[in-house]
């Protein structure tokens, strides 16, 4: 008889078919195939949307803020644009952006709210392009061109202007007069409104011309930082050493790992963890698999005495049930992954659906920091969730398996 040979099939078949006096085991089997395709789906799921998460963060917080940070040392940047240049040549770099940066109030219509303003050149602003491609409302006037701002749109509604309106800077560190120091004020037409989908930046950045910026936050003939984006972030160790020989001065560097070191620590450490825990859901299906099988055994064995002595082998009658066992893990894993896949595909008009169902807001982007449910499959993590899955119902079968191959049908038959 060949393995899994077409005897073996038919066997193993008739036993996962329900029968009356087998209906609780065939109750077990059941649920033990369920618990395993929710297991299989709800990891994939879960694994999706953690690394939708953070690819979405490290796109959206890198697009923003740039894979490298430079700041001076020895004295002001006031050879910015020469120091720029030099970094832009260096092969895997992208782009350079010099900026000044400075917090104020900002006061619109019918509120006012701390602002994180950054000043930009017109053609630096232009390769920005993570915020430039991403503007909702826009004038006929071009950034730059006059005394205009571009605000994020949850900052634009807080405040309630729109473009053409104008918003009121305000800055603590004014002119000295004889009688202090005044507050420093400033008017800006709304020339944009952008929205790049994380609240953290839609709520509190305003981007202005570079000239403009210098003269409000009293950095004539400087700049506060250069960004620097390059092609690959993970070799931003090799970029800081050629960056740092280019800038031919001394410059403060962070990378993007320093500034948002313990953020992206943190999403891996949940990620490990939530896959473990998760996996324990697999594991107690399994349980069930080998508590069913082992009372699938226990009521065939009078059966499993009359196939030895007909001339089974204990090989044949092993595999009987490793087919049976198996087929309850790999029918519950199937179904867990198409289930799985799909929620994923869909996670976003999901949460829509339910919001809208339970008139609530189940992904507040005040707390989430991302104004949309992102899920990133990843196939070698979703074939490792399959396999190991898979791997779990095996490992649960073979005990019962075993066990029925060893009865001997001498005794279970001088039994009944």
């Amino acid at each position: 008889m060949r393995p899994f040979g077409a005897l073996e099939w038919q066997i193993a078949l008739r036993y996962l078919r329900s029968r009356r006096r087998e209906a609780f085991i065939s109750v077990i089997s059941t649920l033990s195939l369920v618990g395993i395709a929710l297991g299989v789906a709800t990891l994939i799921i879960v694994m999706a949307v953690m690394n939708g998460f953070r690819a979405e963060l490290f796109d959206k917080i890198l697009g923003v803020s740039g894979h490298v940070l430079l700041r001076p040392i020895d004295g002001p940047l006031t050879d910015y644009r020469a120091v720029s240049e030099r970094i832009a040549a260096v092969r895997g770099v992208t782009r350079t952006i010099p900026f000044v940066e400075g917090q104020a109030l900002v006061s619109g219509n019918i509120g006012s709210s701390g602002v994180l303003v950054r000043g930009l050149a017109k053609e630096d602003w232009d390769r920005l392009d993570f915020v430039s491609d991403n503007i909702l409302l826009a004038s006929g006037r071009t950034f730059g061109d006059g005394k205009g701002a571009i605000l994020g749109s949850r900052l634009a509604r807080s405040l309630g202007v729109t473009v053409g309106d104008v918003v009121s800077l305000i800055s603590p560190d004014g002119p000295v007069t004889p009688f202090g120091v005044t507050p420093r004020v400033d008017d800006y037409r709304v020339d944009g409104i952008f929205e790049i989908g994380m609240s953290e930046y839609d709520a509190s950045f305003m981007y202005v011309p570079l000239r403009h910026a210098q003269n409000f936050f009293n950095e004539d003939g400087t700049v506060t930082a250069i960004e620097v984006y390059v092609e690959d972030p993970d070799a931003v160790d090799e970029m800081r050493r050629r960056i740092e020989a280019a800038a031919e001065r001394p410059l403060f560097i962070v990378d993007w790992r320093q500034r948002n070191q313990t953020f992206f620590s943190a999403l891996v450490v949940e990620r490990n963890v939530m896959f473990i825990i998760l996996t324990l859901i697999i594991i107690v299906a399994a349980l069930n698999v080998i508590s069913g099988m082992i009372m699938l055994v226990k009521e065939k064995t009078r059966d499993i005495a009359i196939l030895r002595t007909i001339g089974a082998t204990r090989g044949s009658i092993m595999r009987i049930f490793l087919i049976v066992g198996l087929s309850i893990g790999v029918v519950g894993t199937f179904a867990g992954f198409v289930l799985g896949t799909l929620v994923a595909l869909n996670i976003e008009a999901i949460r829509q659906f339910v919001s809208d169902l339970l008139q609530t807001e189940l992904f507040s982007p005040e707390l989430y920091f991302l104004s949309r449910m992102p899920a990133d499959m990843d196939s070698f993590e979703t074939a490792l969730i399959v396999v190991v899955a898979l791997a779990l119902s095996l490992i649960a079968t073979i005990y019962p398996a075993w066990k029925a191959a060893r009865t001997d049908p001498v005794v279970s038959l001088k039994a009944e």
